[in-house]
C-alpha cells in the first residue's frame, strides 16, 4: 500500500497564530477561551468563544483581506504555513506538475460572515452597497479554491462539507486521491469563522452551547459532570500531505508521521442526537483500523471528539471501548477541545494534527478543567497535565463526528507500522 507522509503543517487557532504556539500552549494547557466584548454580543445568551488568538486582518493585507470571507483568510494563512513548511514555495518554481497537485479543504458552514454582513447592507443601505465580491467570499469552496489558486492545484479542488467532521472527511479525500493515483501531493485539513451573533444565538437557542459567561477559561469540560455544552471557536489547520514515493524524490528530510487510514458511518439516528449505542462511531474506527492495517492494541493514544457536551461525551467514551476492546486500558485518551473549543468545520484537522505531533514528541496534551470525572469511565483521560507516550513504534486515532450523524475517525502513526 502507497505510504502517505505528512511533510508540512500549519495552523492559526484560538490558542496561537501558527502551529508552534499553538502546538506548545496545547502541551502547556493553555486556554483560548475567552469573553465576547463586542457590543453585537452582550444581549446574548452566551457571549464566549475561542476567538483567532491572531486576527488574521492583521497578516493578511489589507486590500487583500476585503476580497476573502475570514474563514479563507484563516485558511490561507494555515496553508501557506504549512506549504512553507513542507519546503516548498510560493512562486510556481517548485518542480511540481500541477496536474499531480490537490487541495481538499473543508468548512462546515462556509462563508457567514460576508452572507450576513452584506445582508444586513442590503437591508440597511440598499442593493447598490453589496459588495461584488460577496458571492466569492461566501461560497463553501471559496477557502479550499483560494487555496488551490495560491499553489496552483490543477489535479482537484475539493471542500467535503459535513458539519464537525468536515475537514476529517477533508483529510480522507486527500488520502483517497494519492491511494488512487490522482494526485502526489494534496493540501489537506478545514477552516471555519463562525462567531457571530446568528450561529451563537441558534446553537444556545438548541442548549448545545456552555452558558459559563463568566468562566470561559473553565467552560470546555470534557467528561466533567458540570459540564454544559460546547464552546464556538474559529480557526484553521492544514497539512500537505503526499506519497513517501514522492516526497523522497523531491528531497524532503523532515516527516512529521503518516496518514495511515480512515474510516467513514454515518449513524442514520437523528440530525443532531449520536446513536446512543456509539456503534457508528466504533464503526468508523475499526474501518480505520482495517484501512491502515492495523490492530486495536497499536492504537496508544486517541484524540477524542470529546466536546463538552452531556451525551456525546458518555457515548464517545463507549464507542472507544467498543472499538478498542481490552486494548482501551493501554491507550491515553484527551480531548483538545478543552482548550481550543469547537473549530466545527476546521476541528478534525487541528486535532488531527494534534494527535500526530502527540506521537512525535511522545507527549498528549491534558483534558483541562476535568476536576469531576463521570463516574466508571471507561476509557484513561489525561486529565488536567499532558501525559507520556511509550517509544517506539506508536499510532492513534482522531475522532471527529457531525451534526447529520457523520463519524470519521483518522488513524496516524509515527512510523511506518503497517509493513
Amino acid at each position: 500500500m502507497t505510504e502517505i507522509v505528512i511533510t508540512g503543517i500549519g495552523a492559526s487557532t484560538p490558542i496561537g497564530g501558527d502551529l508552534n504556539s499553538t502546538w506548545a500552549g496545547l502541551l502547556a494547557g493553555k486556554s483560548g477561551i475567552s469573553r465576547i466584548t463586542a457590543e453585537w454580543a452582550q444581549d446574548l445568551p452566551v457571549q464566549i468563544a475561542g476567538q483567532a488568538a491572531v486576527d488574521p486582518g492583521e497578516v493578511i493585507p489589507r486590500v487583500k483581506a476585503r476580497r476573502l470571507d475570514r474563514s479563507s483568510q484563516l485558511a490561507l494563512i494555515a496553508a501557506e504555513e504549512a506549504w512553507l513548511d513542507a519546503g516548498l514555495g510560493l512562486e510556481d518554481d517548485n518542480d511540481l506538475d500541477p496536474l499531480r497537485t490537490a487541495v481538499s479543504i473543508a468548512s462546515g458552514i462556509g462563508g457567514l460572515h460576508s452572507l450576513l454582513d452584506n445582508w444586513d447592507l442590503h437591508k440597511e443601505k440598499g442593493p447598490r452597497r453589496v459588495s461584488p465580491f460577496t458571492i466569492p467570499m461566501l461560497m463553501a469552496n471559496a477557502p479550499a479554491a483560494n487555496v488551490g489558486l495560491m499553489v496552483h492545484a490543477k489535479a482537484g479542488v475539493h471542500t467535503p462539507v459535513s458539519a464537525c467532521a468536515s475537514s476529517n472527511e477533508a483529510i480522507s479525500l486527500g488520502l483517497d486521491l494519492i491511494r488512487l493515483g490522482r494526485a502526489d501531493l494534496v493540501v489537506v485539513g478545514g477552516t471555519e469563522a463562525t462567531i457571530h451573533a446568528l450561529p451563537l444565538a441558534g446553537f444556545a437557542q438548541m442548549q448545545a452551547l456552555s452558558r459559563r459567561n463568566d468562566d470561559p477559561e473553565g467552560a470546555s469540560r470534557p467528561w466533567d459532570r458540570g459540564r454544559d455544552g460546547f464552546v464556538m471557536s474559529e480557526g484553521a489547520a492544514v497539512m500537505v500531505i503526499e506519497s513517501l514515493e514522492h516526497a523522497r524524490a523531491r528531497g524532503v528530510t523532515r516527516i512529521y508521521g503518516t496518514i495511515a487510514g480512515s474510516g467513514i458511518t454515518a449513524d442514520s439516528h437523528d440530525m443532531v442526537q449520536p446513536d446512543p449505542s456509539g456503534e457508528g462511531q466504533s464503526g468508523a474506527m475499526l474501518k480505520g483500523l482495517v484501512d491502515a492495517g492495523l490492530n486495536a492494541s497499536d492504537i496508544k493514544h486517541v484524540n477524542a471528539h470529546g466536546t463538552s457536551t452531556p451525551q456525546g461525551d458518555m457515548t464517545e467514551a463507549g464507542s472507544i471501548r467498543i472499538a478498542l476492546g481490552d486494548a482501551t486500558d493501554d491507550c491515553v485518551v484527551t480531548s483538545t477541545k478543552s482548550m481550543t473549543g469547537h473549530l466545527l468545520g476546521g476541528a478534525g484537522a487541528l486535532e488531527t494534527i494534534a494527535t500526530v505531533l502527540a506521537l512525535r514528541d511522545r507527549l498528549v496534551p491534558p483534558t483541562i478543567n476535568l476536576v469531576d470525572p463521570e463516574p466508571d469511565l471507561p476509557i484513561d483521560v489525561a486529565a488536567n497535565v499532558a501525559r507520556d507516550l511509550p517509544s517506539g513504534d506508536l499510532a492513534a486515532v482522531n475522532n471527529s463526528f457531525g451534526f447529520g450523524g457523520h463519524n470519521v475517525a483518522i488513524v496516524v502513526t509515527n512510523a511506518n507500522i503497517t509493513g
